[in-house]
This record gives C-alpha cells, sequence and structure tokens, in this order.
C-alpha cells in the first residue's frame, strides 16, 4: 500500500450534511430585510417594470403584502415611498399624512412585533430630486439637516422602529438623534447609510420611485467609488454623531468596503436595484442558475462582514432557507412537514426550521 503524501480536503466535501456542519458563513433568515415600496391610492399591487417581482402597493394592499413576509420568519422591511406631489422643500416627506407614515401606521396596526424601518431622504419628495435642499442651483447642506430631522421625527411619530437617512448631508445623524431624543423618540434607533458610492446600480430604483435627479448628479454629496479609506472615516463620523447601526452601499461592489468597517458596529450592507435587477435578467435569459446565484452573492456579503442585508431577494432567500431546513430537518429527524406554495403552515414549524438556518 502506497501513502500518498497530500492532503485529502475533500472528507469534508463529501455529503450534504458534512458540507453543512463545517460550513463557516452561513445566511440566516434573521439576516434580511425586505425593502418594500408605498404608492398613493387604492387597490393598487403593480409590478415594477425594472425589478420583476417587486411591487408597488397602495396602503389597503399592506396586509397581505406583509402577511407574506411575516409568514416567512422575515424580522423587518424597509419602508419607501412614492408621493402624489412634489414641491421644492419635498412637504409630503414629513406631513403627518404622508405615505410613508400611512404605510407605518398600517404595518404596525396589523404586525406590532415586525420591525419596521423608514427611509429618511428628501429625493421622492422633491421637483428636483436631490437628497437635500436645493437653493440657486445648489444641493445645500445644513438647511437640509432640518427638514431631514423633521421627517424622522414624524416616521418615529408613525410608529417605526428605526429610521435610515440615506442622503448622505453631513451632520445628519447627529441632527436626527438630537430631533428624536427632543421630541422623546430615544429609543428609536438609526440605521445610517454611512457608507453610500455614487453608484450607477440605483437606476432601477430610481425609476421605481421617480427619484432621478432633475439636473446634475449626486457625486457632490454620495462617495467616489474609488475611495476606501473615506469609507472608515465615515463609520467613524456616524458613529460618533449617534449612529446604532451602519450600512455599505451597494453592497456586491464593495465587499471590501464591508470587511474594512467590520467589527464597530452593527453592520448591514444594501444588495441594491442594478445588482438584484441584471442578476435576475440573466437567470431569466438562462444564463445562470437563479437560487443557486442568489445564494452564493447573499453568502457573499455576508462573508464580508455584513450581519444585516437589505435585499429585494429577501423573501425568495427565506423560502429558499424554509426549504433547505425542512429537508435537514426530514434527513435527520425523520419529521414530516407539510409545504404549500414554498411556505410553512405552522408557526411551531417556522421556528423549528429557522434553529436549523
Amino acid at each position: 500500500m502506497t501513502i500518498d503524501n497530500f492532503t485529502r480536503s475533500r472528507r469534508l466535501r463529501r455529503t450534504s450534511n458534512i458540507r453543512k456542519m463545517v460550513s463557516e458563513t452561513k445566511v440566516s433568515v434573521e439576516d434580511l430585510i425586505y425593502p418594500i415600496f408605498v404608492t398613493q391610492g387604492t387597490g393598487i399591487k403593480k409590478e415594477i417594470t425594472n425589478m420583476p417581482g417587486q411591487f408597488h402597493y397602495s396602503v389597503d394592499q399592506l396586509p397581505e403584502a406583509i402577511e407574506e413576509v411575516v409568514s416567512l420568519g422575515i424580522p423587518a422591511v424597509m419602508v419607501f415611498g412614492i408621493p402624489g406631489t412634489k414641491d421644492l422643500r419635498g412637504s409630503g416627506a414629513d406631513d403627518p399624512e404622508g405615505i410613508v407614515q400611512q404605510g407605518v401606521r398600517q404595518i404596525k396596526k396589523d404586525f406590532p412585533d415586525l420591525t419596521v424601518i423608514t427611509d429618511v431622504c428628501l429625493c421622492q419628495y422633491t421637483t428636483d430630486g436631490h437628497c437635500g435642499l436645493v437653493i440657486e442651483g445648489e444641493v445645500v447642506n445644513d438647511p437640509s439637516l432640518e427638514r431631514l430631522a423633521s421627517i424622522a421625527v414624524s416616521h418615529a411619530e408613525a410608529g417605526a422602529d428605526m429610521v435610515a437617512p440615506s442622503e448622505m448631508m453631513d451632520g445628519r445623524v447627529l441632527w436626527i438623534r438630537r430631533g428624536l431624543d427632543e421630541a422623546g423618540y430615544q429609543n428609536v434607533a438609526i440605521m445610517s447609510y454611512s457608507v453610500k458610492y455614487a453608484s450607477s446600480f440605483y437606476a432601477p430604483f430610481r425609476g421605481a420611485v421617480n427619484s432621478a435627479p432633475s439636473f446634475g448628479d449626486r457625486k457632490t454629496y454620495q462617495m467616489d467609488p474609488g475611495n476606501r479609506l473615506e469609507a472608515k472615516r465615515q463609520v467613524a463620523i456616524d458613529l460618533e454623531e449617534g449612529a446604532d447601526i451602519l450600512m455599505v452601499k451597494p453592497a456586491l461592489s464593495y465587499l471590501d468596503i464591508i470587511r474594512d468597517v467590520k467589527g464597530t458596529a452593527p453592520l448591514a450592507a444594501y444588495h441594491v436595484s442594478g445588482e438584484y435587477a441584471m442578476f435576475k435578467l440573466a437567470a431569466k435569459n438562462g444564463l445562470i442558475d437563479e437560487t443557486a446565484g442568489m445564494v452564493e452573492i447573499l453568502t457573499s456579503i455576508k462573508r464580508a462582514g455584513a450581519d444585516l442585508i437589505l435585499t429585494y431577494f429577501a423573501k425568495e432567500m427565506a423560502e429558499h432557507l424554509l426549504k433547505d431546513s425542512i429537508g435537514h430537518s426530514n434527513n435527520s429527524t425523520g419529521d414530516k412537514l407539510k409545504i404549500t406554495d414554498n411556505r410553512i403552515n405552522s408557526t411551531d414549524h417556522i421556528k423549528n426550521c429557522r434553529e436549523f438556518g
């Protein structure tokens, strides 16, 4: 017998169960945040053309949409609003009867335990489509801060558990934290878009919420894609100003940045609309296996260091995790769980399966 002088790494890749046992990175349903779009009107559930599988929902359609999210065990949603009217100040953004405020109240009424996060920005609400106030053709920083704080407070009043400023104005975390505290919302957390690059991958989202700028671009306030050290500075600033959770956006093209800023606070990463849409298009044309590719992408984001992942794949990933967990449970214990429409009927079964995720 000849003893081969090499290491047999394949022993730990031999079966599916062994591979799962030694897997270093596992995405769980608790990692997922589902972005949802709320629009004016009634009876509306309309697919977003450039984001297959994503929809505009009117407030009256939210209960059914959120029921699906909750049934899959997804712990949080990020709410984006599409207002009926716009003006220079973005007045609809902090209107107590604004579209986000209505949506938050509806969600929290029906699903009080679901964590509701709201996007804080002006771009959907202003006629110019910029993320801060525009004066004489310039996006002005300091006058925008009071508006952003007011928006955050209005979201908290509606019942939001967490606000997420995305506009990249300097000082906004400090102003929002102060505004929330002074209004009595000390327990409302801030998830800051701390590291948000001026990316081409936002295009489908801007179409979905009609927020493309009417002039210029956003490079005077969003970050240069070539900058790495700046990300660390931005994270430090936001933590000092009071951010509870940090975010890197986009995720897939900035895995190195996620790794760089990991460890300073809970970290989210946003797998954005362009990253989602181009993958969906490739899968539709048979160029890639959709489920395998989705899992690989989200695993890479988790492996890079993200604790939380905002993704339009949240529901599909949750379904995959549940199905995979059921298969593991059946193989391990012989339990027979009934699946209908790729979801589990029993709340107890959901809890059991999530433990295997």
